[in-house]
C-alpha cells in the first residue's frame, strides 16, 4: 500500500513538474501581458460588448499563439539560454525537455491558437500567423546579428493590439483598421524604452550570449538613454489619437498624457544617472504603464 502511495505521489510530482515546464516554455506571465492587450483592443472596437465566452475564447487563442512564439524562441536559443544565469533553468536549455518534444508542443499550440482566432475573423488568424513567424524566425536569430532586431521584434510585439481589433470584424463591425493601427502604435513605441531598459539591466548576460540589443555597440551609453527619451516623447502625440478618433474619451486622454510624461521623466532620469537602478525604474514603470493605459482606454470607451 505504501509503495502504491509512493508511486502515486511520484507520478503526481512528475506531472506537476511537466506542467510547470510547459508554462515556462510558453513564458506564461509574458504571454499573459501580451494577450491582455489583445483582449482590451478587441473590447475597444466599435459595437463590441463584453461577452465572457468570447473574451475567454480570444484569450485562449491568443495565449496559444503567443506561447508558441515564445516556445520557438526558447528552442532556437537553447544553447545561448544555457549561458545566461536568468535563463539557464528553462526547460529546453536545462535539458529537462527535448527540442523535439518542444517542437511538437509548439506545433499543436500554434495550430490550435490560429484556428481559434480564425473563428473571430480571417484577418485575426493571418495576423497571428505573421506575428508568430516574425517573432520566432526573424527576430529571434536577428538578435545575434544587429540591434535592429529590437525594431523588428517591436512589430510582432505590437501586432496583438491589431489582432484584437480585427477580431471584431467577425462580429459585424465594418473593416475599419484605423483604431487597430492607433493601438498598435501605442504598444509599438512603448516597447523601445521598455526593452532597452531590460537590456540595460541584463547587459552583461546578453553580451555573454552574444545578443546585440542596445542601440549602441558600446553597451549602456548616453546614446541609448537619449533613444529611450525620443521614443517616450513620441508616445505623447500618439496617446492623443484614441481621443481624436473617438475610440475613448477625454478623461483617458489626460491619463495617457500623464503616463507618457512620466515615461519621459524616468527616461530623462536614466540619462542623468546612467545606472542600473535608473534603468530598473524605467523597466518597472513601463510594466505599469501598459496596464494603466489600456484599462483607462477601455473604461473611457466611446460607446456607440
Amino acid at each position: 500500500m505504501q509503495d502504491k502511495k509512493a508511486i502515486s505521489n511520484s507520478n503526481s510530482f512528475a506531472l506537476a513538474s511537466k506542467v510547470k515546464d510547459y508554462f515556462s516554455l510558453i513564458k506564461f506571465t509574458l504571454s499573459f501581458m501580451v494577450v491582455f492587450s489583445t483582449v482590451i483592443s478587441y473590447l475597444l472596437a466599435p459595437n463590441i460588448r463584453f461577452n465572457l465566452i468570447q473574451v475567454l475564447l480570444l484569450f485562449v487563442g491568443g495565449m496559444l499563439v503567443t506561447g508558441a512564439a515564445n516556445a520557438i524562441n526558447q528552442i532556437l536559443e537553447k544553447d545561448t539560454d544555457a549561458l545566461m544565469k536568468r535563463t539557464a533553468s528553462r526547460p529546453v536549455s536545462s535539458g529537462r525537455m527535448s527540442a523535439s518534444e518542444a517542437w511538437v508542443f509548439t506545433g499543436i499550440t500554434a495550430a490550435l491558437g490560429i484556428y481559434i482566432l480564425s473563428t473571430f475573423s480571417s484577418e485575426a488568424a493571418w495576423l497571428s500567423l505573421l506575428s508568430l513567424v516574425l517573432y520566432g524566425f526573424v527576430y529571434t536569430p536577428l538578435k545575434k546579428v544587429n540591434s535592429i532586431a529590437v525594431l523588428v521584434g517591436a512589430i510582432p510585439g505590437a501586432l496583438p493590439c491589431l489582432i484584437g481589433w480585427v477580431a471584431s470584424f467577425g462580429e459585424g463591425n465594418d473593416n475599419n483598421w484605423t483604431g487597430g493601427w492607433i493601438l498598435f502604435a501605442i504598444q509599438f513605441l512603448w516597447q523601445f524604452p521598455h526593452f532597452w531598459a531590460i537590456a540595460w539591466v541584463a547587459h552583461k548576460d546578453y553580451s555573454t550570449a552574444g545578443f546585440k540589443l542596445l542601440p549602441s555597440e558600446k553597451g549602456p551609453t548616453k546614446f541609448t538613454a537619449i533613444q529611450g527619451i525620443m521614443y517616450s516623447a513620441l508616445m505623447i502625440p500618439v496617446g492623443i489619437l484614441p481621443f481624436l478618433y473617438h475610440i475613448s474619451g477625454e478623461i483617458s486622454m489626460w491619463i495617457l498624457l500623464g503616463c507618457n510624461l512620466y515615461m519621459v521623466y524616468v527616461s530623462v532620469l536614466l540619462l542623468l544617472k546612467m545606472d542600473i537602478p535608473a534603468a530598473r525604474k524605467v523597466m518597472f514603470s513601463s510594466y505599469f504603464y501598459l496596464m494603466i493605459v489600456f484599462l483607462s482606454l477601455y473604461a473611457d470607451k466611446v460607446r456607440v
